[in-house]
């Protein structure tokens, strides 16, 4: 796997339940895929006895002018500095993929792919420089000591946080510490009219890898798996045990914005789908060891049933994996558009420096054959900018711009065509939403202001929401004009302004996102989503398609 995702919030989900869409997700799903991708086990290093000499060559010639610059250049240096700027050249020269990790970031990267961690419990929002809870987490400390939705954070353990421009990162690290230790917390709660000092105890926080797993009708469920991390499977399985109890026929898998992790609790999740002993995965590397074949071993919860998996630019990796063998095998009908189009396979290896070298060690392929993995490109930026080049190409809202090479032609089990060439095209294209990508939209999102207003709504009408059921609100509940109004004005005031026009063609997306934040505060995080579907294109065409059993067979050739 490459370089893991930078420092995720506490929770990793601290800006979550995350916004739908928009285009300031463009450079994190860049990120995320490039940094997450497919991780294997790691191997002791065995040196290539194949070109001995060039390699001996190049290593003194590297330590030779390494020493010249540190002894003699004009002006101090930072050697380590530029023998990791030299090592990350020549790793880029290689693929887009291959990364050194110093040793300084290790823990933080490995945190995005882990079960668990040391903490309070907290998500939370940053407006104005100011941490907003959005809610505690159920059962975890801060919920225990009596943090509430909406309550302002002032200072973490005595130092202020509130307008010390403070990154989100550096928040979570400072909630973060040692299980067992205290934290002090000060708090504002907007009632009361004064401060609150809590002590809270850190303990272990559960990292959920499953965003929601919930029933939208009697019988259709809906699970959205965020990456591929240590326990991912595990609570993958836990979730469609339960749905399956509560009467699920029919699943809706959603892969969108999935960066990819850990290759094995991948394919154990495919295995869930796929009967018999079929092929889920290949990987072809330099030499034999690092080939390998993975199979369907166990009987799946769900092997038979109407299957519908959403995937789009962001599913990359691993998630490219459960796609691929699924639609490759007929198991289920893709939805979305074109995935990230990540093929490679890094291996993790311990430098002596404590540092971690994920160097690609094979390329991976869906039972059919396909490679996933995308062009590299003339250079690294090019790589970098294909999702924003097929935006650029209309890829994005049309299917019809996307162009396959006739030699890269698959079948699937049941005949159907398929290409490889570059990520996974899913049989259902659902156009993105421009509204939903604009850049007033994104803007509001980003600057969290649109939470921020929902949190203070929120606050202001805590005693109402707590006397309603979900169900209540969500047939009742509207954002007015006049709330839409204040929220254009408050968000000009932070400098994201836009014109009448632009406003009232967000509208909808806006109220139902305001909403969606308002149910997340009073009702919990299947509450968000619920309301959140109703304006997702992409998911309600999936819900179409799996109901749809006649349309189902066609599409899957049977």
């Amino acid at each position: 796997m490459s370089a893991t995702p930078p420092v995720v919030p506490e929770p990793v989900h601290a800006a979550a339940p995350r916004p739908r869409r928009g285009w300031l997700r463009q450079g994190v799903l860049l990120a995320l895929a490039m940094a997450c991708g497919v991780l294997v086990a790691n191997n002791p290093f065995r040196p290539s006895s194949e070109n001995p000499d060039a390699t001996a060559r190049g290593y003194l010639r590297f330590k030779e002018i390494l020493s010249y610059v540190d002894r003699d250049y004009a002006d101090s240096v930072d050697t380590e500095g530029l023998a990791d700027y030299a090592v990350g050249q020549m790793l880029e020269k290689l693929d887009p993929h291959s990364v050194y990790i110093p040793a300084r970031d290790r823990q933080k990267t490995d945190a995005f792919l882990q079960s668990d961690y040391d903490g309070v419990g907290i998500e939370f929002n940053l407006f104005r420089d100011t941490m907003t809870v959005v809610a505690p987490l159920s059962g975890g400390p801060a919920e225990q000591a009596g943090v509430q939705p909406g309550d302002q954070i002032l200072s973490i353990g005595g130092k202020r946080v509130s307008g010390a421009h403070l990154s989100t990162a550096r928040l979570s690290e400072l909630l973060r510490g040692p299980r067992g230790s205290s934290l002090t917390v000060e708090l504002r709660r907007r009632p009361l009219g004064r401060n609150l000092s809590v002590s809270i105890a850190r303990s272990r926080i559960a990292n959920s890898s499953i965003d929601a797993a919930y029933l939208v009708d009697d019988q259709t469920g809906y699970i959205k798996v965020s990456r591929f991390a240590s326990n991912t499977y595990d609570e993958f399985k836990a979730a469609l045990v339960d749905l399956r109890r509560q009467g699920l026929t029919r699943l809706v898998l959603d892969l969108r914005g999935n960066p990819g992790g850990y290759l094995d609790r991948a394919t154990r999740l495919a295995d869930e789908f796929i009967g018999g002993s079929r092929k889920i995965v290949y990987t072809d590397g330099k030499g034999e060891q690092y080939d390998s074949q993975t199979y369907a071993k166990v009987a799946g919860e769900f092997e038979e049933g109407a299957l519908v998996v959403l995937v789009d630019e962001g599913s990359a990796s691993a998630a490219e994996v459960v796609a691929g063998a699924l639609q490759d095998h007929d198991r289920a009908i893709l939805v979305g558009r074109r995935t990230f189009g990540k093929g490679l396979v890094q291996q993790p290896i311990t430098l002596s420096d404590g540092g971690e070298l994920r160097l690609t060690i094979a390329r991976y392929y869906t039972p059919a054959g396909r490679s996933i993995q995308k062009p590299y490109g003339a250079n690294y930026a090019e790589y970098s900018a294909d999702v924003a080049n097929r935006a650029a190409r209309g890829e994005l809202v049309s299917a019809d711009s996307i162009k396959f090479a006739k030699e890269l032609r698959f079948r699937t089990d049941h005949g159907r065509t398929v290409y490889g060439g570059g990520g996974i095209t899913p049989d259902v294209f659902v156009a993105r939403d421009s509204i939903a990508h604009s850049a007033y939209y994104t803007r509001l999102l980003s600057h969290g202001v649109a939470r921020a207003f929902a949190l203070n709504f929120y606050q202001g009408h805590k005693a109402e929401l707590e006397g309603l059921r979900f169900e209540q609100f969500n047939a009742t509940f509207r954002i007015s004009d006049a709330q839409l109004t204040s929220l254009a004005a408050q968000a000009a005031q932070d400098g994201v302004r836009a014109d009448a026009g632009t406003v009232h063609r967000c509208a909808p997306l806006l109220r139902n996102q305001l909403k969606a934040y308002i149910a997340r505060s009073a009702y919990g995080t299947v509450a968000y989503y619920t309301v959140l579907r109703e304006q997702d294109q992409e998911l309600q065409r999936a819900l179409h398609a799996v109901s749809d059993s006649s349309a189902q067979l066609a599409l899957l050739g049977k």
